[in-house]
């Protein structure tokens, strides 16, 4: 007997998703990191990117590309958020390239490259305005080019790279990935050749890329969601690209219990176990279900999305999921299975969490 809740990962939509997005990218002479912290860095769904055609597998966290490496996966391993001083050690023994911003993490590289006798590649991180993590003037960023080109003997210089969306919000656009372009020509200038890699950020400039303008000189992205989870492109970014299959997670949790039940709670209201205040319509007496899924599992209860179409998420507690059944056609009966795709942010909490049974489809 399955035990729920049941995560699906199904590597072989995965697969074709990759091929869609290198292929689109291909086409612009962009090369694809394909990105893995978003599902907890399972092994099979890497392998599936990396056969797809990514170019590279990059995590934010070192222990997930530890896991790549030790799965002996042939592919160069890179390191998305700059590196902690306590795992620099790790960073180059089971990374091959990461994103770089301050000069002592640099330094930090350096002995440790040399320590372990490895040429070791950086990207530096140029902010654009996201406020997210990159240097902020194009001097300063040279000042690290030159430190590293002429001082830092087992670090390699492997491009500049850039952040939008993931915390500021700001939208790639031709004119902001152009001064990265311009700052890249910068760069070369001073330094003499050319960098081998420009990265004009991730899956939220794929919708740039498709209306064109995205500049030449931006040769490489950084993809998780738009590869793994493709629902957002439409539904935050209305761009659609044919042949991508949104159906690569689905979450799949028990009914628990079944009851029709006033729609607004009833007494006074004050915040839930999360401290937060909810609104509550009052749409009379309705069935409900309950599943044995919740918010320490999903993060956030509103990031579902039922199958079935006729099935409301009216919201979570730690442990239980709320649903409205009243417009189903179904007849529910208790021990059910309901099936949800998942957003990204419930994708991440979900692959993460040891109380979520995982299944991979192939």
């Amino acid at each position: 007997m399955e035990r729920y809740p049941i995560l699906e990962v199904n590597v072989n939509k995965i697969y074709n998703n990759a091929k869609v997005v290198t292929g689109l990218c291909k086409e612009n002479n962009i090369k694809v990191a394909g990105i893995i912290k978003g599902f907890g860095g399972i092994v099979p769904c890497a392998d599936a990117m990396v056969k797809g055609g990514c170019v590279q597998i990059g995590s934010s966290r070192i222990e997930q590309l530890k896991q790549i490496k030790k799965a002996e996966i042939d592919i160069p391993l890179m390191l998305i958020r700059i590196p902690m001083k306590n795992e620099i050690k790790d960073v180059v023994k089971y990374s091959d390239i990461c994103l770089v911003s301050e000069r002592n993490t640099l330094s930090e590289l350096q002995k440790q490259a040399k320590k372990q006798n490895k040429l070791y590649k950086i990207i530096l991180m140029y902010d654009l305005g996201d406020l997210r993590e990159g240097v902020f003037s194009k001097d300063e960023l040279l000042e690290l080019a030159l430190y590293t080109e002429l001082e830092l003997s087992n670090l390699i210089l492997e491009g500049i790279g850039t952040n939008l969306t993931c915390y500021g919000s700001i939208a790639p656009t031709y004119e902001n990935l152009k001064e990265l372009s311009d700052v890249a020509e910068f760069v070369e200038q001073r330094i003499g050749r050319k960098l081998e890699i420009i990265s004009g950020g991730g899956t939220t400039t794929l919708p740039t890329l498709l209306q064109g303008f995205v500049p030449e000189k931006i040769n490489h992205l950084r993809i998780g969601e738009g590869i793994i989870n493709t629902q957002d492109l439409p539904l935050y970014w209305n761009s659609n690209i044919d042949g991508l299959d949104a159906d690569t997670f689905i979450l799949k949790a028990q009914i628990v219990e079944l009851n029709k039940k006033p729609t607004h709670p009833i007494g006074k209201i004050v915040v839930n176990a999360f401290g937060e205040t909810s609104f509550y319509e009052d749409k009379g007496i309705r069935k409900r279900a309950i599943v044995a899924l919740g918010n320490q599992d999903v993060g956030d209860s509103s990031k579902l999305i039922p199958k079935d179409k006729s099935i409301n998420v009216l919201g979570a507690s730690s442990d239980h999921t709320i649903l409205d059944i009243e417009d189903c056609e179904k007849d529910y009966k208790l021990g059910d299975i309901i099936e949800f795709n998942v957003l990204y942010p419930a994708m991440l909490f979900s692959s993460l969490s040891e109380y979520v049974h995982k299944k991979i489809i192939k």
